[in-house]
């Protein structure tokens, strides 16, 4: 997920957020392979406590090392001390709580905010809502579901006129034949 835009304060119920998977062992003292899904993959070590799903339950597990190893991170947890205790973890998912995230600035948000919001056009009509967003390089742009898919840029000011986390609004200068 890559860490753009957009910050949200917990509610009530606590959200969710994928930061990776534990894909293999590294070497026999208990160090595990971490996929990270995070933009720049050394961030996920940032996050702590983890929350590692396993036999369908989130607990917390403390990082006791961790560094990038060329295309991964290898990770060492509290608790592991070997191979075979390591073996046990692996296809497990980390995860982290929204408020591990840092806070935004104004007007900044992430994408995880955007998805589901109500988009809708200066003049009322409304497009859908954002099934989800694509990074292109110069910038992100947002796949609308409605009556029709629409790819709509993300660019602040210029398309995006006004983000209402809140009411679950988006406004945006954008025409209709687009």
């Amino acid at each position: 997920m890559p860490e753009t835009t957009v910050s949200k304060q917990i509610e009530k119920e606590t959200t969710w957020l994928k930061l990776g998977k534990i894909t293999a062992v590294f070497g026999v003292k208990g160090w595990l392979k971490i996929y990270a899904n995070t933009d720049k993959k050394e961030n996920i070590l940032a996050y702590q406590p983890w929350y590692i799903e396993r036999n369908n339950t989130r607990e917390p597990v403390k990082l006791r090392a961790g560094k990038p190893h060329g295309k991964t991170i290898i990770a060492l947890l509290e608790g592991i001390d070997d191979r075979n205790d390591a073996e046990t973890w692996v296809g497990c998912e980390i995860y982290a709580t929204s408020d591990q995230l840092p806070v935004l600035k104004q007007g900044e948000f992430y994408w995880s905010d955007l998805i589901g919001l109500q988009v809708v056009a200066l003049s009322g009509e409304n497009y859908g809502v954002i099934d989800h967003l694509l990074e292109t390089g110069a910038n992100d742009v947002m796949v609308i579901k409605g009556d029709r898919e629409r790819l709509i840029p993300f660019v602040m000011g210029q398309v995006i006129k006004s983000v209402d986390l809140k009411e679950q609004q988006m406004i945006v200068d954008w025409d209709v034949d687009y």
